[in-house]
């Protein structure tokens, strides 16, 4: 696998970071930008007389990660060219057809072949529920095929987030990814770092990631109970207080973040579903809880990688602060200086829980996605 990373800024062009592959052999290309950037309209031709060759795949973050940098005045472009492994690309616009259990369907059928070993999604971030995404490619996608990938942000504006492949990224968009080859090997790690407190809630109404009532009350009344003067900043105050969601029968517990809120109905729309009958309770975090977690995140997926492709939560940063690239620094030392990193801050998480086991959907999470092909 060879890699190169380099930023292009408006107004002051490209700088190469790293890697030794020549843009113009590139295969395919991750471009990750805050929203405005993305939306210049000069910005895919660009992108394009650097890479000719390429599959450009596009998404808005809250956030870039150039190595162990947040990057948040220029893309972050990471282009690989595959030597013994093969990929390919597809997308499709969740307004051309609403019914994203469908959209899933297409986008793996589009992807079937021989060799499919994993496949990475990116996708808009404020009209998918990432729950739904989720469960609907793993129920499709052929048994021994793994899926990570996350959802595309928007800084804290919660406003829209755009998402494309090979055109003008926009709304509604899901891309995704397929990595193809016995050559491949792929890691996976995911951690959060929350701690849960107040009494534990249940969950009396909700409609799929909509939250209505806990414990037969008004679920957003609760939440700005809690808030305090908080609660004026909704809903990116939310973002240092997700949910621990526990649902009835299931073993793991997951979080779960908003991402806005209806004063008039008192409801809360997560990224994530929200059973009914599922019981919740509130989380937050140290900083030094955090950095572990990404750290543990890390060392679930470590191996003798060449790329790390880290999806971290918007909320984490905001808590963070000033000590943010302490996560990125946390994951540098467990892969030592070999291999490449990059990723963005998001609205949503996609990946395995550890070592194993089915793609989830998961909010306020460091999660990490490492490859490498073995040459023969």
């Amino acid at each position: 696998m060879q890699l190169q990373q380099s930023l292009y800024a408006p107004g002051k062009g490209w700088r190469t970071l790293a890697g030794d592959l020549q843009a113009v052999e590139a295969g395919l290309v991750l471009v990750f930008g805050l929203r405005r950037l993305l939306a210049e309209s000069a910005v895919l031709t660009v992108l394009r007389e650097r890479f000719p060759s390429a599959r450009l795949v596009l998404a808005s973050t809250a956030g870039n990660f150039a190595d162990t940098q947040i990057e948040d005045a220029a893309l972050v472009c990471t282009a690989m060219k595959l030597e013994s492994a093969t990929l390919r690309t597809t997308c499709a616009h969740i307004g051309t057809e609403p019914d994203l259990g469908a959209v899933c369907r297409r986008l793996v059928a589009d992807l079937a072949g021989e060799g499919l070993r994993h496949v990475v999604v990116f996708s808009d971030g404020g009209l998918v529920n990432g729950t739904v995404l989720s469960e609907s490619f793993n129920a499709c996608l052929p048994a021994g095929v793994s899926l990570s990938g996350g959802l595309a942000g928007d800084g804290t504006e919660f406003a829209q987030t755009l998402v494309g492949l090979d055109s003008a990224p926009s709304t509604g968009m899901v891309v995704a990814i397929g990595l193809y080859g016995e050559a491949l090997r792929i890691g996976f790690g995911s951690a959060g770092g929350w701690t849960t407190f107040g009494p534990v809630r249940t969950v009396t109404a909700a409609r799929s990631n909509v939250l209505h009532r806990l414990d037969n009350r008004p679920a957003l009344e609760i939440y700005k109970t809690y808030l305090g003067p908080e609660a004026a900043a909704l809903p990116a105050a939310a973002l240092r207080f997700p949910l621990c969601l526990q649902e009835p029968g299931q073993g793991n517990a997951i979080v779960r973040t908003i991402l806005s809120i209806d004063d008039a109905a008192g409801t809360m729309t997560f990224a994530g579903d929200i059973p009914v009958g599922a019981q919740v309770r509130l989380m937050r975090a140290s900083h030094e809880d955090l950095i572990a977690g990404a750290e543990e995140a890390a060392r679930q997926a470590v191996q003798n990688a060449s790329l790390v492709l880290c999806v971290s939560c918007v909320g984490r940063r905001i808590v963070l602060g000033h000590r943010t690239e302490e996560e990125l620094e946390g994951v540098r030392a467990a892969f030592g200086p070999g291999p490449m990193l990059t990723g963005f801050y998001s609205y949503g998480e996609l990946a395995p829980s550890g070592r194993a086991g089915a793609c989830q959907l998961h909010n306020q999470t460091m999660t990490i996605t490492s490859l490498s092909e073995v040459v023969a």
